[in-house]
């Protein structure tokens, strides 16, 4: 039987990092392994922004290892940044250039073998921009300069995608077709993403794996899966059905702790009790859907900040 190597791309051991005097970094330790879409989840301040620098070689750890692809971002920064792609919140555009000269600088400083007219043209045009390509960036609108980001970070076909808050200033159109082309992105072309953000809801069906982050350090990390099955010690099960409240029998009504239009919602110890009860209640009458409610990443997040204190 073939053993399938797992590669891990990124690695973060020990990590500390100051500014002045104050700690920003403290014991940052984590792995992404390639292929992975990971989140990188926490409030403003937290860290994150400053983990992305650290990782593409831009600043330097006082203590501590990181390894991108096998490279030292203290030593190999260059190398690093040529197979890296990465938006900040600022995208690190020039906004006295067009859209276009803005990617056909960038596109020549990573060195783009393709045809950069070509690929430029392919890019502005996924992203919405070609028939804004001539106005000057600075003229975009917060949305415009984050999709040009985007489509600047992918100029030169890199292996890992650092994306620190990317839908931050788009509407909601924007930002789902953004997520939708990053899930894309990993899915054809096996890129590894880190994405940073504070907008839970929006990276919960998208990352393979979370990091939850506070005070520099991560507090947590682990699939939904894993997260829900530490820190969710009770259920409570929203069923969709005609079985009125007054029909349930003792035992079952005991659980019962809201009624809606058609709906009862039962808190339960385990998550095993759920096919018991739906067996019970299908017996009665018809059921037509059945939610476990406070599983969502949001109320992942809020419960382990309680248990971290």
């Amino acid at each position: 039987m073939e053993v399938v190597k797992i590669e891990e791309v990124i690695k973060v051991s020990k990590v500390y990092k100051s500014y002045q005097t104050e700690l920003v970094l403290s014991d940052l330790n984590f792995k992404v392994l390639k292929g992975q879409i990971v989140g990188l989840l926490g409030p403003n301040g937290s860290g994150k922004t400053t983990t992305v620098r650290l990782l593409n070689g831009v600043i330097t750890a006082e203590k501590g290892d990181i390894e991108i692809l096998g490279l030292d971002p203290k030593k190999d920064g260059d190398k690093i940044r040529s197979l890296t792609g990465v938006l900040t919140e600022s995208a690190g555009l020039y906004p006295h250039l067009s859209g276009e000269q803005n990617l056909i600088f960038f596109a020549e400083l990573y060195n783009v073998k393709e045809n950069v007219k070509d690929k430029t043209a392919r890019l502005l045009t996924q992203f919405g921009l070609y028939e804004h390509r001539q106005k000057k960036v600075g003229s975009y609108s917060t949305g415009m300069k984050k999709r040009l980001g985007i489509a600047k970070a992918l100029l030169h076909d890199p292996k890992i995608l650092l994306l620190d808050e990317p839908t931050t200033g788009l509407d909601p159109e924007g930002a789902r077709d953004l997520l939708n082309y990053i899930e894309r992105l990993n899915k054809n072309k096996e890129v590894t993403i880190l994405i940073c953000t504070h907008i839970l809801s929006q990276v919960e069906h998208l990352c393979h794996k979370f990091l939850f982050m506070a005070s520099g350090k991560i507090i947590e990390a682990g699939t939904l899966q894993e997260i829900e099955d530490r820190y969710l010690t009770e259920f409570q099960v929203e069923i969709e059905t005609e079985v009125k409240p007054e029909s349930l029998s003792e035992d079952i009504s005991v659980r019962l702790l809201a009624t809606l239009p058609k709906r009862l919602i039962f808190k339960l110890e385990k998550k095993s009790d759920i096919p018991v009860l739906l067996k019970r209640i299908l017996a009665m009458g018809p059921v037509y859907g059945c939610n476990i409610l406070g599983r969502d990443l949001e109320t992942m997040y809020f419960k382990i900040r309680e248990a971290k204190k």
